[in-house]
């Protein structure tokens, strides 16, 4: 039997300088090998560092040919491509062309490149729209008088449709054909809370990586077997 890795793809870009402080954050490729070594670390762990070694050989571009691994399952959302205006001066912006969305596509071309990482994509709503930040909304709040937005008092509302589905498709395939015997999840947030009661309830080890956030929430602890958070320090 072997391992299954479901990555919650915008939690693992965001926590991905802490796990891979020696990685470049702003460059596909090396984000892309990060992922490639966050699945060797976990299998390391699993059947011990030796071991690892008489299966794949030193480089962990070689993870695919261990029989403990099964493969990486990567949910995300296409960035943000359309055209709108800002809330208050008008001013056209063009999403698709901003440093995130190129980045994050370039990011999900390099992972389609790696073998055994499927990459389910969401979508996003086709209604998007304008809100008040978080910090615009708490000085509205405090001082309503006083209060004068500016454009970048906005931000965008999104909302990903089809990630949990996706997710809910894989996990069943994999618990119900019995094609792994362990999964770990990379995530933090409950969206994955579903996916790990299920696993649990047909004999499948559910280890979460937290990649380091102590923010975890509390019933996605609860759900599932152990707590292995991967970790790369900086070489000294």
């Amino acid at each position: 039997m072997a391992t299954a890795i479901l990555v919650d793809g915008a939690f693992f870009l965001r926590r991905f300088k802490h796990s891979f402080p020696d990685h470049d954050r702003e460059n596909p490729k090396s984000v892309a090998h990060g992922l490639g070594l966050l699945a060797y670390w976990h299998l390391a762990q699993r059947i011990g560092p030796l071991e690892m070694m008489e299966q794949i050989g030193k480089h962990d571009s070689q993870i695919s040919q261990s029989r403990e691994f099964y493969r990486i399952f990567f949910y995300d959302c296409s960035p943000l491509t359309k055209r709108m205006h800002k809330p208050l001066s008008h001013r056209s912006i063009d999403f698709g062309k901003t440093a995130e969305a190129k980045s994050r596509l370039a990011f999900h071309s390099e992972i389609r490149k790696l073998r055994k990482v499927a990459l389910r994509l969401g979508r996003l709503n086709a209604t998007s729209r304008w809100r008040l930040s978080e910090d615009a909304t708490l000085r509205l709040i405090q001082s309503p008088a006083a209060f004068v937005a500016t454009d970048d008092d906005f931000e965008i509302d999104t909302k990903q449709k089809g990630v949990d589905m996706r997710l809910g498709l894989d996990v069943a395939s994999l618990a119900f054909k019995q094609q792994v015997d362990q999964i770990i999840i990379v995530a933090a947030d409950a969206d994955f809370v579903p996916a790990a009661k299920l696993t649990r309830r047909e004999g499948i080890d559910v280890i979460l990586d937290r990649m380091g956030d102590q923010r975890a929430a509390t019933d996605l602890i609860e759900h599932v077997d152990g707590i292995r958070d991967c970790f790369l320090p900086r070489p000294s």
